[in-house]
């Protein structure tokens, strides 16, 4: 049985923690590499970490091409950067918009930046690593709320946007596999709401049994990305296998 490479993005944070825990664990991988701007403080034996700030692209292509030449095709890559708040240098602190006069030029650039055109660096980069001839899933961490047909509520201006722009980047990446790398599958993920930092203001308002463990939602992704193929790709699913429309 072929056993490829995996290799999680963002693996600082709870969500990628855990995904890099439970492939590790799996022993369906002849490699787990994990990458994020920090390194852990209790690294997993057998896991090749490496730190490194996403925000160069000179760094993310370097790192990609130095993978690209230890070898071995990759068979699961899985960018897990987002942030839905933050505090910036100034200590502005960046929190969702609920009405227009919220939005702010800092605020969007934040949003699409970390949401969009980071996850759109490594997609341009890892493809390499995927490219074979073994099948191949390449997984980003969206959200419901980047679903232009099922906003129903409005608000949240600069996270809906950037989200709905990576969903963007993927269905054009997918449509380019088709014709050049048939092996890869394109995956856009809504973990639910996952107990992290990420959604920590907002979890108390968060319905009883709806905040989910990280375990839960990366066991739920990895039981459901075996069948995902490329020829209905890219696939826009939630924590359940259900599909969100675009």
């Amino acid at each position: 049985m072929f056993k490829g490479n995996a290799l999680v993005i963002g693996a600082s944070g709870g969500i990628g923690k855990t995904l890099v825990k439970q492939l590790h664990e799996s022993g369906k991988y002849e490699h787990v590499y994990a990458v994020s701007r920090n390194l852990p403080a209790s690294p997993l034996e057998g896991v090749q970490y490496y730190s490194l700030d996403s925000e160069s692209e000179d760094l993310v292509a370097e790192y990609c091409q130095q993978l690209k030449q230890i070898g071995g095709q990759f068979s699961l890559v899985v960018c897990c950067i987002g942030a839905l708040h933050s505090t910036g240098d100034d200590n502005q602190k960046f929190m969702p918009e609920k009405r227009l006069e919220d939005i702010q030029k800092e605020q969007l650039s934040f949003y699409l930046t970390t949401n969009a055109i980071l996850p759109a660096i490594w997609l341009k980069n890892v493809e390499k690593l995927l490219k074979g001839p073994e099948p191949s899933k390449l997984v980003f961490f969206s959200a419901r709320v980047g679903s232009i047909s099922d906003n129903s509520l409005g608000g949240w201006y600069g996270y809906r946007a950037s989200k709905s722009a990576l969903n963007m980047l993927i269905k054009c990446a997918q449509i380019e596999c088709q014709r050049r790398a048939k092996n890869i599958t394109l995956i856009s993920y809504h973990p639910g709401t996952v107990e992290t930092e990420l959604s920590k203001p907002f979890q108390s308002k968060v319905p009883s049994g709806k905040l989910f463990s990280t375990d839960f939602t990366v066991t739920q992704l990895l039981q459901i990305i075996p069948n995902l193929t490329p020829e209905d790709g890219p696939h826009y699913i939630d924590w359940q296998g259900n599909v969100i429309p675009w």
